[in-house]
C-alpha cells in the first residue's frame, strides 16, 4: 500500500521520472496546454505549481536560477518569470487545470488535458 507515499513512480527510474517531468513542464510552458495520461498530469501539476510559486514569491536572480535548475531551458524560464507568473500574482495556488478527455485506444489508458488557468 502507498499510504502517504508522496509521489507516483510512473514505472520509471528516478532520473527518467525527473527528465519526464522536466520535458512535460517545458512543453506546458511553450504551448500552455498538453494532452498526457492522467497520472502524469497529476504529477506534473505538483511539479509545475511549485515552479510558478517560486517565480511569484521571489522575483530575483536567485529565483531565475532555481527555476532554470529545475527546467534547464532558458526560453521556458524566461516565459515563466516574465509572462506566466505575473498573471497569477493575485491567486493562491491552482494555476493548472486537468480535464479528462478520452480512453487511449492502444492500451486503454485514461488521457487528460492539462492547461494553465
Amino acid at each position: 500500500m502507498r499510504h502517504k507515499h508522496g509521489y507516483r513512480k510512473l514505472n520509471r527510474t528516478s532520473q527518467h521520472r525527473a527528465a519526464l517531468l522536466k520535458n512535460l513542464s517545458i512543453a506546458l510552458t511553450t504551448s500552455e496546454r498538453i494532452e498526457t495520461t492522467v497520472p502524469k498530469a497529476k504529477e506534473l501539476r505538483k511539479y509545475y505549481e511549485k515552479l510558478i510559486t517560486k517565480a511569484l514569491n521571489e522575483d530575483t536572480l536567485n529565483a531565475h536560477r532555481a527555476i532554470f535548475a529545475m527546467l534547464q531551458h532558458k526560453e521556458s524560464t524566461k516565459k515563466i518569470m516574465n509572462e506566466i507568473a505575473p498573471k497569477y500574482k493575485d491567486r493562491n495556488g491552482g494555476y493548472t487545470r486537468i480535464i479528462r478527455t478520452r480512453i487511449r485506444r492502444g492500451d486503454a489508458t485514461s488521457m487528460a488535458i492539462i492547461e494553465l488557468v
